[in-house]
């Protein structure tokens, strides 16, 4: 089998006085996202797809939330770290299709720089990324500004045999 999928999801809640981190990218808003990282739901959900798919278990298992080495880290790093697990397992992205649920802010204008951040952390084309971002109109916790979510599905090769 040549080919594998992965599917990761992610969530956070937002707060006043957190910054707001999204596709590696520092995007300016009141409020930003809790966690023991800096939050990325993008990025993590990228990490749990390609764990998932390279059948690696998940981001908890390998950057655990309890553990002080990963507090506050940067997820551009996690990202690399992870993608580096794959390599090593002889794989490589072929495409990456992800979407951020977000009622605020609007983040069209932020798209093609983290589809760059990203492609620039695995050290790929930049035509191998896809980044969407939605509003749940105004349904639910992301909606309601509670949170933000994020899922990401990719499809990797196996390129050493």
């Amino acid at each position: 089998m040549n080919y594998r999928i992965g599917l990761g999801y992610d969530v956070h809640r937002l707060a006043v006085g957190e910054t707001l981190w999204l596709g590696g990218i520092l995007i300016p808003h009141e409020m930003g996202l809790i966690a023991h990282s800096d939050g990325d739901v993008l990025l993590h959900a990228i990490c749990d797809a390609l764990l998932g798919a390279a059948k690696l278990r998940d981001i908890g298992f390998h950057f655990p939330d309890t553990s002080a080495e990963f507090k506050n880290i940067d997820s551009k790093l996690l990202l690399a770290q992870t993608y580096n697990l794959l390599k090593e397992k002889g794989y490589g992205l072929v495409n990456l299709d992800a979407t951020i649920a977000a009622q605020r802010p609007r983040l069209k204008d932020y798209i093609s720089l983290m589809e760059a951040a990203i492609a620039g952390v695995l050290n790929v084309d930049v035509e191998l990324i896809n980044i969407k971002a939605t509003t749940t109109e105004k349904l639910g916790f992301e909606g309601r500004e509670e949170g933000i979510s994020a899922q990401a599905v990719v499809l990797i090769e196996k390129v050493r045999i």
